[in-house]
């Protein structure tokens, strides 16, 4: 096809000119996207007492650019606005937010529990935090030791979850923890007020 134009660094006349090439093949309407480490899925939790728990637990979508993420992220209901007794988990693809799954059941978690008032004002950033350092791998060499993560609306708490892959790595589960709770926000970081609870 039509190829070629010529134009100025500058735009001033008599500046020297650098030739830009332009191929009737090229493509301008596809956007850049940036790849993330891993493949992840959100799941949500419907709390429908008519049908079983493995029944409530919809996979939504799965995503694996940054972009995509946002997207995704934007057009969901956040979770302080979600009916008690739901929730939403981001797992690795293909592993299920459930401990009957073979890539948890020899895990644990870190549980972070935000009262009403902390719910209502803060459990969307600290959620989104999760979320990014999960994405980011902000867990840095302990990201392949997190499985997912899994927020949930109770009436009384809000509740969040790290969900790590096996209990033996003893260093690498307290070093997750640690960076969940770490006071620098960059990383993560929940206040010292937030009741805090290991279970592995």
């Amino acid at each position: 096809g039509s190829k070629g134009a010529l134009q100025s660094d500058s735009g001033e006349p008599g500046a020297p000119e650098r030739l830009v090439v332009i191929s009737a093949d090229t493509a301008f309407d596809l956007p850049v996207k940036h790849p993330l480490q891993h493949r992840w899925s959100l799941w949500f939790y419907k709390n429908d007492k008519n049908r079983s728990w493995e029944e409530n637990l919809l996979e939504i979508t799965s995503f694996d650019t940054v972009e995509d993420f946002w997207a995704l992220y934007n057009h969901i209901e956040v979770a302080s606005k979600l009916p008690l007794g739901c929730g939403y988990s981001l797992f690795k693809h293909g592993i299920k937010p459930m401990w009957e799954d073979c890539r948890n059941k020899q895990g644990g978690r870190w549980l972070f529990n935000l009262n009403k008032s902390q719910r209502t004002t803060d459990l969307d950033n600290y959620w989104l935090e999760i979320l990014l350092c999960l994405i980011g791998e902000g867990f840095e060499e302990f990201s392949d030791d997190v499985c997912g993560a899994v927020v949930q609306i109770r009436a009384k708490l809000g509740k969040i979850a790290v969900w790590t892959a096996d209990v033996r790595r003893a260093d690498g589960n307290i070093k997750i923890g640690k960076f969940s709770a770490t006071e620098d926000k960059s990383v993560c970081g929940y206040p010292a007020c937030m009741s805090r609870r290991v279970w592995f």
